[in-house]
């Protein structure tokens, strides 16, 4: 089961960090604004497929290794799970620092060529796009909360009958694997972390409602479908993740009320199904977003050309802009949102929940 989990988990890592350079917005690349007139210069192009094929191939070996290994050895899921964080943890490695030597590459390239430095540089606004938002209102994130309060109210309802050990932690065969003595709070742990959760997402949800709708002036009409796309599926994929932790937290917790609930089968396949789930939604959601917009194509105005942001990208990753209201912004790498890291209320909604979970998780 373990090496089944993790070959799925690396060969998913392996393809979407290989597509990456793919899948980002079309005039970004490798974390550097670059003209739409030079989008497809040679060059650039060369970097994204040398970076996506080094990814590939390394990934494709080391899962020819990884699978060789445990058919070999047959280890224990002690190692097993240690080798396959380890290969995770360096195919991230890898792909981190390719993307680093291809966007200095990238500047290198941008400033030798000198793009955009004798265009006038505007920003755009389109007020209409706002009226074709179809990202969900905050209010349907309170649904998979009411449940959640409902499973909250039904445990201490129950907490006469509950086990001496409350268990804390599923491993991968969906079998608990660590316990803590009952008491109040533990009983009742495991929805609270659920509430806290449910709260950040329908909180980062509103957040990214109320972000600008940044627009091309080059490309007003790929940059709208690409923006309205990113906003409509990743409200509704942040739902999707929330009802089915909801699923997954109350199931569990249920489980512990009453243990003859559901046979080993089904334990076992509910964790399966869930990352298989995962997976698939976010790949759908990539390749949403990523294609959106790539065949709408506006006539380029001479002259003019976007207004440069790279002076608030840290490293094409880390925006800093005080300047800009927004919370989150769309990331220049990868595929979804990225924090306006100087704006103190995105800390606020990613760190107080965390804190409150590991505060939690420690009772």
């Amino acid at each position: 089961m373990a090496f089944i989990v993790f070959f799925i988990l690396i060969l998913f890592m392996a393809c979407m960090e290989s597509a990456i350079p793919y899948l980002v917005r079309r005039s970004v690349i490798f974390g550097v604004s670059v003209p739409e007139s030079h989008v497809t210069d040679d060059k650039l192009l060369s970097f994204k497929k040398t970076y996506s094929i080094i990814v590939a191939a390394v990934s494709a070996t080391t899962l020819i290794f990884f699978f060789f290994w445990y058919s070999q050895t047959n280890p224990n899921e002690e190692l097993m799970v240690l080798i396959g964080t380890a290969i995770q943890f360096g195919i991230m490695i890898l792909s981190l620092a390719l993307y680093f030597f291809y966007h200095g590459k990238t500047v290198q390239r941008k400033k030798a060529e000198k793009w955009g430095e004798n265009v006038k540089q505007v920003k755009t606004a389109d007020l209409s796009a706002r009226v074709q938002d179809e990202m969900l209102p905050w209010s349907v994130f309170l649904l998979p909360m009411f449940i959640t309060i409902g499973v909250l109210i039904y445990t201490i309802m129950k907490y006469p009958v509950l086990p001496e050990q409350i268990p804390t932690h599923w491993g991968i065969n969906g079998k608990p694997d660590a316990f803590t003595a009952k008491n109040p709070v533990s009983a009742i742990q495991m929805p609270l972390i659920l509430l806290v959760m449910q709260a950040m997402m329908m909180a980062i949800n509103l957040s990214q409602k109320r972000s600008g709708i940044k627009v091309s002036a080059t490309n007003p009409k790929g940059t709208r479908t690409r923006q309205l796309a990113l906003r409509k599926y990743s409200s509704w994929f942040t739902f999707i993740i929330s009802v089915l932790l909801t699923m997954l937290f109350s199931f569990f917790q249920l489980s512990t009320i009453h243990e003859n609930l559901a046979g080993d089968a089904v334990m076992f396949a509910l964790p399966l199904v869930f990352m298989l789930i995962v997976l698939a939604g976010t790949i759908i959601f990539a390749v949403k977003v990523g294609t959106a917009g790539n065949k709408s194509a506006d006539v380029q105005a001479e002259g003019i050309g976007d207004y440069d942001e790279d002076e608030y990208w840290k490293g094409g990753l880390f925006y800093f802009n005080k300047s800009d209201p927004s919370i989150f912004v769309e990331k220049r790498f990868g595929v979804g949102w990225t924090l306006n890291f100087a704006n103190p209320i995105g800390y606020i909604i990613i760190l107080v929940p965390i804190i409150v979970i590991l505060t939690l998780s420690y009772l």
